[in-house]
């Protein structure tokens, strides 16, 4: 896939001279061969993002129709095997400026640190990691995917309304995870919740043949209002629901889920967007597609709004609150200027229905109730720009 990356590529050899034409990148990954243990319901796409950045550029040319101004995307997947950083160089070096990247975030900090890299802007849409909007935030990085810990308020403000309050966390082994988890207890913090008990699951067999007599037993001498589940990869996660030594009900990353986008929203025309990634893409949006589509339409929003296709002014609009970029979510949605991360609500999900949309009524905020979600300005490690006062 690099060599083919490489040929288009030169295809695009002195985008100076295209002045109205702004030049976008895809840049991705093919997810390892880790399957959950439901698998064998849906494939493991390998153009997760893609697709999304793909009908970003649709849509924008249909605004740019009307401005003159086009908008073109070279997109990229890598292999597992493949190191980013060498399609990364030929981008930069190629005059890429807007790159939208879907990789882990070791990965996305390794090319957000290239030399060069400073002079570019990498749109995150597929690391969920805390850690960079925090400590390992860069300038030159924007985030439209929630981070985990805006994935974890939004559980607990709907579980802080529904008064379960005693939690049961029974996180993974892998890295991710822990840090979903690690979202969980500070989430429990802030909202005056208690982990009751935390109790990892460590078996490494296949749970589909003991799931039946393991969750019970694993779940027994316990007294909790809810259980939170935290399986990224969905290795484990879907056998606890039904299975639990108590009636209580299932949440995390599986059972009621706190997600950028799902199949079942159809809210503020979310429908019509759902129709047309199904068309494009012949399946259904996930939420790195929906936040890759959110990158590329946040740069032809700018690109509109500035009547530019200047880096430079786009850059600044992006970070600026004029921005108000549509996202079928009800609310207009901005970024951060402290660290980077797109302001939006997030969906509360069963696994066929939308049970509820946060922040939810009652959690207030002095500047953007949008802002309850996740880190705040003054919690926040990163500080793109100076501290309000």
């Amino acid at each position: 896939m690099l060599r083919i990356a490489v040929l288009l590529l030169g295809l695009f050899t002195g985008l100076a001279a295209a002045a109205e034409t702004v030049h976008i990148a895809f840049l991705g990954k093919k997810p390892p061969d880790l399957r959950p243990a439901t698998a064998n319901l849906e494939p493991i796409y390998d153009d997760i993002g893609l697709r999304g950045a793909e009908l970003g550029i649709e849509d924008d040319n249909t605004t740019g129709r009307f401005t003159g101004q086009s908008f073109r995307l070279l997109g990229a997947v890598l292999d597992r095997d493949e190191d980013p950083k060498r399609a990364f160089y030929f981008l930069l070096k190629e005059g890429y400026r807007h790159i939208v990247v879907n990789l882990p975030a070791a990965d996305l900090l390794a090319l957000a640190d290239m030399e060069g890299a400073e002079n570019a802007l990498l749109y995150n849409a597929g690391a969920y990691d805390d850690v960079l909007r925090g400590r390992q935030c860069r300038t030159n990085v924007l985030h439209t995917l929630p981070s985990h810990a805006m994935r974890a308020d939004a559980l607990g403000q709907y579980l802080k309304k529904k008064r379960w309050e005693a939690w049961f966390l029974v996180p993974g082994t892998r890295d991710e995870d822990r840090r979903f988890a690690a979202a969980l207890k500070r989430t429990a913090r802030r909202f005056g919740l208690e982990i009751v008990a935390e109790k990892p699951w460590t078996y490494t067999f296949d749970a589909r043949r003991s799931a039946q007599s393991l969750v019970a037993t694993f779940t027994q001498g316990v007294d909790y209002d809810i259980l939170l589940v935290a399986d990224e990869a969905g290795l484990f996660g879907d056998y606890f629901p039904y299975r639990t030594w108590l009636p209580r009900p299932v949440a995390g990353t599986q059972g009621l889920v706190a997600t950028a986008w799902h199949p079942t929203h159809e809210q503020w025309g979310a429908v019509q967007l759902q129709n047309r990634f199904r068309d494009h893409a012949g399946r259904w949006m996930k939420p790195r597609d929906y936040a890759a589509w959110l990158a590329v339409r946040a740069i032809g929003e700018a690109a509109t709004r500035t009547q530019s296709t200047d880096f430079a002014k786009i850059r600044e609009f992006l970070l600026s609150d004029r921005l108000a970029l549509a996202g079928f979510k009800g609310r207009p949605l901005s970024f951060r200027p402290w660290n980077g991360q797109l302001r939006q609500p997030i969906l509360l999900t069963g696994p066929r229905a939308v049970v509820a949309v946060a922040p939810l009524e009652g959690f207030l905020h002095p500047v953007d109730e949008l802002d309850t979600l996740g880190y705040d300005e003054r919690e926040s490690a990163c500080h793109l720009k100076p501290r309000s006062p």
